[in-house]
């Protein structure tokens, strides 16, 4: 071997840094995606990790492995919800778990049953199925333990008390013994004694004013024979109780307890059918929310920004589509807009006098068009908030404030006047933001609603349901007690109900 020649360590010790870096790189590289090569796959390639787990669930139901079937199957699904093969084997599950349900119930394996009956209910086999095959678990359960054992614990929990709180109580028990045996007479005087007392206890509740507690109980006992002897007199209990809450709601109302009243007048509407006291009741809500919306403007004006919203809150979820409560929520934001102006840098003098002429300027422009809160920002009501907030004692703006008063009244009684409903409904809710206390809004909002009855009186008398429903509502949200409105509200829904499809 000649000597002279450079080995292979002198050759990369002659090689240029730079290449050695690169090469050096270069085999990180290889080796990462050599260790990388599968997490790179799933993620440049998820197809391929979809098919492998419809593979692997394909193979797992085979098995009869259907639990780790349905993770796979819904692995895939939530990688690509799209895909049908993840559909369709999870479809495949709930099936092939009504099946094994059915062999395990003929080898009476009921722990086997209950858990291929839960996974079919779970993955929404067909009803009929399901139903098929917990009717058969039912009865072989009551089998199991026998009638006479089912009998006497039903017997026991009567006698402690327990007639209808759990599935070892007095009425249940004797409900699975009825499945198998509709005719066996002990558990049927069982029964009718026992909805004796649980009715009884509906109607100590319902004297109490505990409503809902003893509408529940009412409602159970029926499900349990709707023609016991004892039911006709409690529903009748049912519904005295619920003419007092109702009563004693209008009377909250009448004091300005707008929460109570909300409340009392919801809780009627959630538990009565009686067509007249759900009437009566939405009645009463639509009062207590407009009451609490007014309450709310009280609240903001006074800066109590907590107390407005809690109130605001309450009146949403009670009536999320009233119109009271779109114009309290706006009211109330721009009041807290019109704060946080108060709170901005001081103005120089020249600085104020000419942001108050712009200011001023564009109220004017918007109050032609007629844009008295809307755009946001750009409306004329907020231009005026907007200079009070530099100058609330400035002549201009006090000027400005009580044209703009005068502007949005007169816009209303034009509006009423020409029976542009809609318009003066705007200009009133406009009124109502710019002077909540004004002393006039109270006999303004009466002649709106009392205008509405009339013309959807006319409408209906014209055949068009669709004024007229939206008078019914409109009137109700203005003034819920207003002259007639009852009386037009039934004929519409009467109407509505006899023109449906």
């Amino acid at each position: 071997m000649d000597s002279s020649r450079p080995s292979v360590f002198q050759r990369l010790r002659n090689l240029p840094m730079t290449w050695i870096v690169a090469a050096c790189v270069l085999l990180v590289l290889i080796v990462a995606v050599f260790a990388l090569r599968r997490p790179l796959a799933d993620a440049l390639w998820p197809e391929t990790k979809i098919q492998q787990l419809l593979q692997q669930a394909g193979v797992a139901l085979q098995q009869g492995k259907l639990g780790d079937a349905r993770a796979l199957y819904e692995a895939a699904q939530a990688l690509d919800d799209d895909r049908s093969e993840a559909r369709a084997g999870l479809a495949s599950v709930a099936q092939t778990a009504l099946r094994q349900g059915n062999a395990a119930l003929a080898r009476n394996h009921l722990d086997e049953v209950r858990n291929d009956l839960q996974l079919a209910r779970d993955l929404q086999a067909p009803r009929e199925g399901v139903d098929a095959l917990a009717g058969g678990l039912r009865q072989r359960e009551i089998a199991s333990a026998g009638l006479p054992d089912l009998l006497q614990k039903a017997q026991a929990a009567q006698q402690a008390g327990h007639l209808d709180d759990g599935d070892a109580a007095a009425l249940p028990l004797y409900a699975r013994i009825l499945a198998v045996q509709p005719d066996h007479t002990a558990a049927l005087e069982g029964r009718e004694d026992a909805l004796t007392d649980l009715l009884q206890q509906a109607r100590d509740d319902l004297q109490r004013g505990q409503l809902e507690a003893g509408a529940h109980l009412v409602e159970r006992a029926r499900g349990y024979d709707a023609g016991h002897v004892d039911l006709p007199d409690s529903q009748a209990a049912l519904a005295r109780a619920l003419d007092r809450r109702l009563r004693q709601a209008d009377a909250q109302l009448g004091r300005g307890q707008w929460q109570a009243a909300l409340d009392g007048h919801q809780a009627v509407f959630a538990i009565s059918a009686d067509p007249r006291q759900r009437e009566a009741a939405q009645a009463g809500i639509d009062q207590a929310v407009a009451g609490l919306t007014a309450q709310v403007r009280r609240l903001a004006a006074d800066y109590r920004f907590d107390a407005a919203q809690a109130l605001l809150d309450t009146a949403q979820r009670a009536a999320p589509q009233s119109g009271d409560v779109r114009a309290a929520r706006e009211y109330l934001a721009r009041v807290r807009n019109e704060r946080g102006h108060a709170n901005a840098p001081k103005l120089t003098a020249a600085q104020r006098k000419q942001k108050l002429r712009v200011l001023l300027d564009g109220l004017d422009a918007a109050a032609k068009r007629g844009n008295w809160l809307t755009p946001p920002g750009d409306s004329a009501y907020d231009k005026l908030r907007a200079a009070q907030a530099i100058a609330a004692d400035d002549a201009q703006v006090q000027r400005a404030d009580k044209r703009l008063h005068a502007q949005m009244q007169s816009c209303f009684e034009s509006e009423l006047a020409a029976n542009r409903l809609h318009g003066a409904r705007t200009c009133f809710d406009a009124w109502t933001t710019l002077a909540p206390r004004d002393a006039a809004l109270g006999a303004a909002r009466k002649r709106l609603a009392a205008r509405w009855v009339a013309v959807g009186s006319d409408q209906l008398a014209l055949g068009n349901l669709t004024v007229a429903n939206e008078a019914a509502t409109q009137a109700r949200e203005l003034d819920a007690g207003a002259p007639g409105l009852d009386a037009f509200a039934r004929r519409v829904r009467d109407a509505s109900a006899v023109v449906k499809p």
